[in-house]
């Protein structure tokens, strides 16, 4: 399999067990609800990444969960893009956004950070704007509450029951990403929304 059947998709997060459920982590939940999917596991990777393997319809894609804070994303996520000979075209990050109410899921390719710092990590690594987000929205912080404050809590009781449905719709979006391309994932994401 060439890399050119290959997609490299990460989720962005903060490693350690004391991050797991907070919102900043919404890419690390991505990946690993994606993984648990297809009875795949992390292992370490020299990348300073965790990686999982998954076929999509015959496609390879690389998992990956960077190491490194997320303020730092963009260096691992480049390492396994090269290690694995992937371009920046078929890098898919997910990622927490304060610019959607929560149960929000959108889809992109390219444009700016929009103010969070791990994207931007990858963005200044990769040299390039041009690869593809799913970006998870979280809401934003009630008011008098800093974002940062925000962003390292878990997530509320109500939030945690509609996650299961929120990580689905991820999953079947990367997965007709792979299969179908962008526009057609993009399609089907919003269709879903709209009926959600």
């Amino acid at each position: 399999m060439t890399s050119d059947e290959c997609w490299v998709v990460a989720g962005l997060g903060n490693p350690g067990p004391w991050f797991g459920g907070t919102r900043h982590n919404a890419g690390f939940l991505a990946v690993d609800h994606l993984a648990r999917r297809h009875g795949a596991a992390f292992r370490w990777h020299r990348a300073r990444c965790r990686l999982a393997e998954i076929e999509v319809d015959g496609r390879r894609v690389i998992l990956a969960k960077p190491q490194w804070f997320i303020n730092l994303s963009g260096s691992p996520v480049a390492a396994v893009l090269q290690a694995y000979g992937v371009p920046a075209e078929r890098l898919l990050v997910v990622y927490d956004d304060m610019a959607f109410r929560f149960g929000a899921v959108r889809m992109k390719r390219g444009g700016g950070a929009g103010g969070h710092n791990g994207v931007r990590s990858v963005t200044e690594a990769l040299g390039t704007q041009d690869y593809a987000r799913l970006r998870f929205g979280i809401g934003r912080p009630p008011q008098g509450q800093k974002a940062g404050q925000f962003v390292l809590q878990n997530f509320s009781e109500s939030e945690r029951t509609g996650l299961p449905s929120l990580l689905d719709r991820c999953a079947d979006t990367v997965e007709a990403l792979v299969v179908h391309g962008l526009d057609k994932a993009q399609t089907a994401l919003h269709t879903a929304q709209a009926q959600a």
